[in-house]
């Protein structure tokens, strides 16, 4: 009320309200609004239900209009069924009679053509008895002729459909080294530097460490750029002679890494080696110490040396239990060895894996797939509950004819239980 200014009727004094004339005009005003406020409720009451009992009359009065139209309306429709019935009915009633005449003369004339007719049917049947004997020599023929023509038609289908399976495993394969030879190339980048330079000393160490250990094996390096572990041991016998070999892989990071396991079966199936070990400064979080992890050993630094000796000790003594059968000649004991041998196991395990890798593959694409058709469907239910609100409302207003909601047709089929 700042700024508002009251003049004296008497005087012409003009003055500014002060607290409690501000608040007794304020509170005379909300007096007055709240009184207007009811009587335009009151008036508006007072002509809704003016306007509900008019608008209930006229519907009762046009509800009696169409029962009183309906009814003149059955009534003509009746009178005017029961005149056309009753004109068909004698119409019809002089056509049997003329009918009647016509068929006494068309019955003779109709016994006269059936003799004929059962004359030419009997010769017909004859004809038709030769002709059906030929027909099912010819049958029999085409059968053949299609029976061989479906075979050899079969026969191509499915050399053709072995052909494109044989083509799609290719393509697969392809793809799966293609992959596999990417993935070693990325992790090739990541692991140069400082951490190459710290692996490289590590094989180093290694290396003089198994020479020194083992003066009479023979310690291969695997030279930088090459396909392959750290170094080879060619374990000997005392004689000299070859009994086994042991693959090492050396890494020094602060993570472990479960590719490791299968590069390395891959590299000793590639040098024919009998054991694998990686040895790592970061053991596998299930490890707490040295052990073995699908079929490759895994050890630190300082367990290598103690791991070495007993990985060594089990060829030599496999070696001789070998050589030991070297002499029977006996066929079945060949196969047994090799079914029983590591290079065997080796490869059906490398067979095993790529059939697991494959399975769940799949296995994650049909699971992708239905959690997307999952999430669809639910979409498509929240649509139709939805619309099926918005028809309730429309149908509640304007009337179930009044306008077409329906998402589907009464002939369409149901899209979801």
């Amino acid at each position: 009320m700042s700024g508002f200014i009251i003049t004296c009727p008497n005087c012409n004094h003009q003055f500014e309200p002060g607290d409690s004339i501000r608040e007794e005009i304020q509170k005379e005003l909300r007096g007055q609004m709240q009184d207007w406020q009811k009587k335009k409720d009151e008036e508006f009451r007072l002509k809704e239900t003016s306007f509900l009992q008019q608008l209930q009359a006229k519907d009762e009065e046009t509800h009696k209009q169409v029962e009183l139209e309906k009814n003149k309306l059955k009534e003509e429709l009746q009178g005017s069924i029961r005149r056309s019935i009753a004109a068909d009915f004698e119409n019809q009633l002089k056509m049997l009679q003329q009918n009647a005449n016509d068929t006494e003369e068309k019955l003779k004339e109709a016994r006269k053509k059936e003799l004929e007719f059962l004359q030419k049917e009997q010769s017909l049947k004859i004809k038709e008895e030769e002709l059906q004997l030929t027909l099912q020599r010819q049958l029999i023929e085409e059968r053949e002729k299609l029976k061989e023509q479906l075979q050899k038609d079969e026969t191509e289908r499915l050399g053709l459909k072995e052909q494109e399976y044989q083509l799609r495993m290719k393509e697969l394969e392809k793809q799966l080294d293609d992959q596999k030879k990417l993935a070693e190339e990325m992790r090739r980048k990541s692991e140069q530097g400082s951490m190459q330079l710290q692996g490289e000393v590590q094989e180093l160490m290694l290396e003089e460490m198994l020479q020194a250990t083992f003066p009479f094996d023979k310690i291969e390096e695997v030279g930088k750029g090459v396909r392959g572990a750290d170094c080879i041991q060619v374990v000997r016998n005392q004689f000299g002679n070859e009994s086994g070999k042991i693959i090492y892989e050396s890494k020094r990071t602060k993570d472990f890494q479960n590719d490791w396991i299968e590069k390395l079966k891959k590299d000793m199936r590639n040098h024919g080696a009998d054991v694998a070990v990686i040895v790592t400064q970061a053991l596998p979080k299930e490890m707490e110490r040295f052990g073995e992890k699908n079929g490759v050993y895994i050890c630190t630094f300082a367990e290598v040396r103690s791991v070495s000796l007993l990985l060594r000790d089990a060829i030599l003594k496999i070696a001789d239990a070998k050589k030991s059968q070297d002499n029977k000649g006996d066929k079945m004991v060949m196969l047994y060895d090799y079914l029983t041998g590591n290079e065997f196991s080796e490869n059906w395990k490398a067979i095993r894996e790529g059939f697991m890798s494959m399975k769940l593959s799949i296995q994650r694409e049909r699971d992708a797939m239905e959690k997307l058709w999952k999430s669809r469907e639910k979409q498509l239910e929240k649509v139709l509950l939805n619309a099926a609100h918005i028809k309730g409302s429309v149908e509640g207003i304007a009337g179930a004819d009044a306008v077409n909601l329906n998402l589907l047709e009464d002939n369409d089929p149901v899209l979801l239980d």
